[in-house]
């Protein structure tokens, strides 16, 4: 194996019996047709199952509403580039020149779906018990201060819908702005948008909910900062 993948082994604490896995996880469809993208589909359900572990194990007083609060902000895509980038996926990721050129290697989207698809890989080389460690060791320590962080949250568009709410302000309108990728593996843009205040903000996602929660957030991280604490 590349001996430049060394490095992303000993971040994920793990060293795979199968190295074409971890080229594979790491190929983005442009550069050919060995991709990443079924190891994604898989990894998707391995992180999904392994955060819910993690935190059932952890939160036993929390009900259904919280874990699924908290899991979803752990597994969204921002989440997902922000570990991407801690282990250096950018610097390792295989994509055409044209892809590369464009911005790919640190395309939010991009790096997301290829932590999906390591863990994916991971739970074909050695079993979900190494996707398992490979997870508690990349978010172990957030989903233990998930709750005093804050992460126990009501989710972006529910916030954003009492913030408005609370100050007798029209609720937010949204619309999808492009849909890029083919069907199988679309990427959503969305519009959140408050008319009454003239303001409105943009978010990405691979499905239209998950763009919605992500322009929620994003334009009430500006209300919050522009009018003040909220409610």
């Amino acid at each position: 194996m590349n001996a430049a993948l060394d490095p992303l082994q000993r971040r994920l604490g793990h060293r795979f019996q199968r190295p074409e896995l971890l080229t594979r996880a790491l190929t983005h469809r442009s550069y050919g047709a060995d991709h990443n993208e079924r190891l994604e589909f898989l990894g998707d359900a391995v992180l999904s199952l392994a955060v819910s572990s993690l935190l059932y194990e952890r939160y036993a007083g929390s009900d259904e509403g919280d874990l699924t609060r908290v899991r979803a902000h752990l597994v969204r895509e921002d989440s997902l580039h922000r570990l991407a980038l801690g282990l250096g996926l950018p610097d390792v990721m295989r994509m055409s020149e044209g892809e590369a050129r464009g911005g790919g290697a640190q395309r939010p989207s991009i790096l997301a779906d290829a932590v999906e698809a390591l863990l994916g890989a991971a739970y074909i080389d050695a079993g979900y018990d190494a996707a398992l460690a490979i997870v508690r060791r990349l978010l172990g320590d957030t989903i233990a201060t998930a709750a005093s962080t804050g992460d126990f949250a009501k989710d972006a568009k529910t916030a954003l819908q009492e913030w408005l709410q609370a100050r007798r302000i029209p609720v937010p309108s949204y619309r999808i702005v492009a849909t890029r990728g083919q069907a199988h593996a679309q990427t959503f843009e969305v519009e959140c948008a408050v008319p009454a205040l003239d303001v409105a903000e943009l978010g990405e996602g691979r499905s239209r909910r998950t763009a919605e929660q992500e322009a929620a957030r994003r334009l009430l991280d500006r209300l919050t900062a522009e009018r003040g604490s909220r409610t």
